[in-house]
């Protein structure tokens, strides 16, 4: 492909987002781009602009795929391009989805809002430590160990550094002794559990001192974690004496404990997620996509280069106008042909999932992109890229496109379902089981058989895994 294609394939895979700062650095750099913020209303001219008409449109878009006419020498284009003073007025641009003067005051006033409301610097977990230490009165090379120690946790608050190492690489001379003395000190520290070198350690720390059952929790925890993790609670009855409701009482408590207690303060960027159309019944009835357009600059090719060649320009100039020109003219079409390509394949799906829509996510149907590219006359990769990263408003709720594909199986009526179905089926029949004795994944098998739905066991294996539901054993209650 030409560079311009691969350009055109990339503006189609943008979000609106990402859009947005594709164009404002197109603008930068392509100084015959004009972002058109002129305060007119054009939306009564939105049919026209985006039809393709405009006198420097030379490329042609069919049905299924884009051809380029072969015209290396844009010599006409330039003699357009210097008519295009008095004949272009200054309010007739080529659009890109061009947003009315209401559309940006909105828009600006959104940004303002989103920079008012932004949220400062979470403090970090280290942060939290170290602070937290200066309210204790320890000796400089003490406190200073214990900062070292802080910044040598990893992400879950553990110090998996041997201390002696430590101690051996630390620049001041310490005993170690005192080095376990600052260990102690940050292990006090708030959250409880920060600073454990294993899991049973940080447990241990998290046993509140005048606990009810703190004898009970430090032997389950000391002695019998790996015989806790795989339910065997007879085995703990017979080794403990304890009664098992004593020990599913220890459980229970410890539940509330935390195994990663450096996670509690780790602030993570949160991704914003924009709708980049909508989806809304008309009044006939039918669910109808809309492309929110409003974030898109209104692109235009600046008339002040048509007066430089009009008043003469020598060669190097018209040579670099006439470049970017023609990279003007490609990313306004392929903006134009996001925009057409999009809505096809977006109104497409929702024609293919109509169920999903009236009734819930348990009646999605089983839907692949290749589907998709057969309705709209695209190749599969095409479709890939318009969905890619983009985002649907609909009756219920914000969903990405590709939460709309999805494989199938057939039921033993020869019926096609979505395998989300299944999956759903799968965790209603989990959570109304027995827990007393839970069901293997050999009986879950029986089960959706029963109910119409042959799976493999291992298929049946792998849905338990992924909605993270732990194995009959690990389920059962004692």
């Amino acid at each position: 492909m030409s560079p311009n294609m691969i350009k055109s394939m990339e503006i189609l895979q943008l979000n609106s987002m990402a859009l947005q700062e594709r164009l404002d650095q197109e603008l930068e750099d392509n100084p015959l781009l004009d972002d058109d913020n002129s305060g007119e209303d054009n939306s009564n001219d939105e049919d026209h602009e985006r039809s393709g008409d405009n006198e420097l449109d030379t490329e042609i878009y069919h049905e299924k795929e884009m051809v380029v006419e072969d015209n290396d020498n844009n010599e006409d284009d330039f003699e357009r391009l210097v008519e295009m003073a008095s004949e272009w007025p200054e309010d007739n641009v080529m659009t890109a989805g061009a947003p009315s003067s209401n559309s940006m005051s909105d828009m600006r006033e959104r940004q303002d809002d989103m920079m008012a409301n932004a949220v400062g610097h979470a403090q970090s977990i280290q942060e939290s430590l170290v602070e937290q230490l200066g309210f204790f009165d320890l000796p400089k090379v003490v406190r200073d160990f214990a900062e070292y120690v802080i910044y040598n946790l990893d992400d879950d608050g553990r110090l998996q550094t041997n201390l002696p190492e430590m101690v051996q690489v630390f620049p001041a001379e310490l005993s170690l002794e005192d080095a376990e003395s600052a260990l102690r000190i940050v292990q006090k520290l708030d959250p409880p559990g920060i600073g454990a070198r294993d899991l049973k350690e940080c447990w241990l720390l998290q046993v509140p001192p005048k606990h009810p059952m703190r004898d009970v929790l430090i032997t389950l925890i000391s002695s019998h974690l790996e015989d806790l993790a795989h339910r065997r609670l007879p085995q703990i009855q017979r080794k403990t004496g304890y009664s098992v409701e004593t020990i599913k009482d220890a459980i229970e408590e410890m539940k509330a404990f935390n195994a990663f207690p450096g996670r509690t303060r780790k602030s993570e960027p949160v991704q914003k997620v924009t709708a980049d159309m909508v989806v809304e019944k008309n009044e006939a009835g039918k669910y109808v996509v809309q492309l929110l357009d409003e974030y898109v600059p209104t692109l235009r090719i600046s008339p002040k280069y048509a007066e430089m060649l009009k008043n003469g320009a020598d060669d190097g100039t018209r040579e670099f106008i006439k470049n970017k020109l023609e990279s003007a003219k490609w990313l306004i079409e392929a903006i134009e042909q996001r925009f057409s390509t999009m809505k096809k394949v977006a109104q497409t799906i929702v024609d293919f999932q109509v169920d999903f829509l009236d009734n819930g996510p348990e009646y999605i149907q089983p839907l692949k992109m290749q589907q998709v590219a057969d309705v709209v006359g695209v190749h599969v990769t095409t479709v890939s890229r318009a969905v890619n990263d983009k985002w649907i408003q609909t009756p219920r709720g914000l969903f990405s496109l590709k939460r709309f594909f999805g494989g199938g199986t057939q039921t033993a009526d020869g019926e096609e379902v979505a395998l989300d179905i299944v999956r759903l089926k799968l965790k209603d029949i989990i959570a109304n089981e027995n827990k007393d004795s839970p069901l293997s994944d050999d009986a879950l098998v029986k089960e959706l058989k029963k109910q119409g739905y042959p799976l493999a066991r291992r298929t049946v294996t792998k849905y338990r895994k992924m909605m993270s539901i732990p194995s009959s054993r690990h389920r059962k209650s004692f």
